[in-house]
């Protein structure tokens, strides 16, 4: 099949490599407003470029990977559903739920499927504790805990407009809980604080955040995110159960130093960088989109899926800033 890419940023860059190295895909059209990025593609991959996703979606591409700038993908979302091509389009679906609202109205009905990308659906450890949980084996759950702990801040500019911590890392976090558990999230109650870089703070953000999520069955799930883990990339989930519990992330490469006499756990060097610690989630998210693309399955993460974990990101946004709890339907509209 021949995909095509908008947008060759670092993580667009990735997905072409790894759509290059699937046996599903035949060949890549790519366009991005920076012509070194497109050169570069076009140089390693073969691939064709074309001089804007117009040209892109007339290019008789069979799938559209986005990768662009966040302000551009409903628009380009948007305009590959009305092409009639199937989408897969790096989170979030826009910068505010309102636009992806939009979006899913837009969506819906089209007989296109469009696939949010939430690679942790696609960790080999995730999509065990799922399976853990729907045959029973772990009993009732009581508690979750989820964990993203990034080795270091984005940049100013990302910081400016990514919405804020909740919105735009914690969603990870919020997005594997519902899909782990199978549960919907009623209640949170969020908090945070700023040890770190000071543009963070002058942002209105925060750069260390916790929220604890009640979900619909009284299971309790605990989130933990920081921009500053100076020992490297750490995303776990723990998930406790009346019967049995289980890690994800409890590996060699886990960046945590254990201070116990004689332990020798986690060995490894530690993870540093997402690319690094999700590479064959991804490799296997995008394997999922080929087999979208070829009507085998449906799209793994809807727009509607995205849209859950946006509206606990609301919730929690609004927690932190009115130091109280906040139930969900006090924010979800549409």
């Amino acid at each position: 099949m021949r995909i095509g890419i908008m947008g060759l940023g670092r993580i667009g860059a990735f997905h072409a490599e790894t759509l290059a190295g699937l046996d599903a895909v035949d060949s890549l059209v790519v366009t991005d407003p920076v012509a070194a990025a497109v050169a570069a593609a076009t140089e390693r991959f073969g691939a064709t470029a074309a001089d804007s996703p117009e040209a892109l979606l007339a290019a008789g591409v069979d799938g559209v990977v986005i990768a662009a700038a966040t302000d551009a993908h409903p628009e380009l979302i948007l305009a590959a559903v009305k092409a009639g091509i199937p989408v897969f389009c790096e989170k979030p679906v826009a910068r505010g739920v309102e636009e992806s609202l939009e979006v899913l109205r837009a969506v819906e009905g089209s007989g296109v499927e469009v696939h949010i990308g939430y690679n942790r659906r696609f960790d080999a450890g995730c999509v065990a504790a799922r399976r853990a949980v729907v045959s029973g084996e772990l009993g009732d759950l009581h508690t979750v805990r989820s964990t993203t702990l990034d080795p270091a801040p984005p940049p100013p500019a990302y910081v400016a407009v990514s919405g804020g911590i909740f919105r735009d890392c914690s969603v990870h976090d919020f997005d594997i809980v519902r899909w782990v558990t199978g549960r919907e999230v009623v209640e949170v109650y969020a908090t945070g604080g700023n040890r770190g870089a000071e543009y963070i703070r002058e942002a209105g953000d925060v750069d260390t955040a916790s929220a604890l999520l009640t979900l619909d069955d009284g299971t309790i799930a605990a989130i933990s995110n920081s921009r500053h883990n100076a020992r490297g990339y750490d995303v776990r989930l723990e998930l406790h159960g009346m019967k049995d519990s289980i890690a994800v992330g409890l590996e060699d490469k886990l960046p945590l130093r254990s201070v116990e006499p004689g332990a020798t756990f986690p060995a490894g060097t530690p993870h540093t960088f997402f690319m690094d610690r999700f590479a064959a989630a991804y490799r296997a998210e995008l394997t999922a989109f080929t087999e979208v693309v070829a009507g085998t399955r449906t799209s793994p993460c809807t727009v509607a899926d995205a849209i859950e974990a946006s509206w606990i990101a609301e919730a929690c946004t609004l927690s932190l800033h009115e130091h109280r709890p906040v139930r969900l339907d006090e924010v979800r509209k549409g």
